[in-house]
């Protein structure tokens, strides 16, 4: 399977798979800035990039909407914990984070989705 096709309806972005499942990443616009609240991607998918597809894929329309992304979901946090370059497109006080704050925040955003499991 080459790279999947990333489609945006509405305030999701997902990768529809042959199975039948999605992975999906859920924004809110709001003003000059967006809001990435959800990442899901099924179990049997998981491990492959797609999530990180999703990322790649909301941070090139928020440039070219002149957008600033808030990372609110663990996976978003942790998707620039790992890829410093991208950084220049989120709002403060997420930009000017440190490498360290940046890992905390994800802990944070980690243990919270997990207690409400």
């Amino acid at each position: 399977m080459g790279r999947p096709e990333v489609i945006r309806k509405g305030s999701v972005y997902f990768i529809r798979f042959d199975d039948g499942s999605k992975a999906w990443l859920a924004v809110k616009e709001e003003g000059d800035k967006m809001y990435l609240l959800e990442t899901y991607t099924p179990e049997q998918h998981r491990g492959k990039g797609y999530a990180r597809l999703l990322m790649e894929t909301v941070i090139k329309d928020a440039r070219e909407k002149g957008l600033k992304l808030i990372p609110i979901c663990s996976y978003s946090v942790y998707y620039f914990v790992r890829f410093k370059n991208d950084r220049d497109v989120l709002a403060e006080p997420y930009r000017s984070m440190s490498d360290e704050e940046l890992k905390k925040y994800f802990e944070e955003r980690l243990a919270e989705e997990r207690s409400k499991k």
